[in-house]
């Protein structure tokens, strides 16, 4: 039976899969706002990629919202990197908390591509998915961090 850190340990390596995978969607996206360029969506449910990216909600303080998911990504790497080197349990459960920001953001950015701009991009969708799957591993990790505390009591 797997150990509660070879456990966190797969977690942790799909945590920064995603994570990077999520990375390579906001690069595309920053490094085509860094162009000047307008993004465009070849799916037809998310032709409205360029209506997206260029709103006024496509920047958070004059930052561009895909550098800051930038950001975020590369820190789920390299906080499951660390894990996965230093199998430290408190690291697991504050990694696991810290996609809940991710989770919290793209729920807004979804809102307001439904609700406010009645547009969807593709890109960003995609980043939604990545949060949310980052999300739902990260409470994964929590439950296994809860059942560890709680295994030595039972067993009494």
């Amino acid at each position: 039976m797997p150990t509660i850190q070879h456990k966190i340990k797969l977690l942790a390596v799909t945590l920064a899969i995603i994570g990077f995978l999520g990375f390579l969607d906001a690069s595309y996206l920053s490094i085509e706002h860094f162009l000047g360029k307008t993004v465009e969506c070849s799916v037809s449910i998310f032709s409205d990629c360029g209506t997206v990216t260029t709103s006024p909600y496509a920047k958070i303080l004059g930052i561009p919202v895909a550098y800051l998911g930038m950001l975020y990504y590369l820190s789920i790497i390299v906080l499951s990197i660390l894990l996965i080197d230093k199998k430290n349990l408190v690291l697991a459960k504050y990694t696991a908390l810290y996609t809940t920001a991710g989770l919290i953001a793209s729920a807004y950015f979804v809102f307001l591509q439904a609700f406010i701009l009645e547009a969807f991009c593709l890109y960003c969708m995609l980043s939604a998915a990545s949060s949310t799957i980052l999300f739902l591993l990260g409470m994964r990790m929590l439950q296994l961090l809860r059942n560890e505390k709680r295994a030595p009591l039972e067993r009494a």
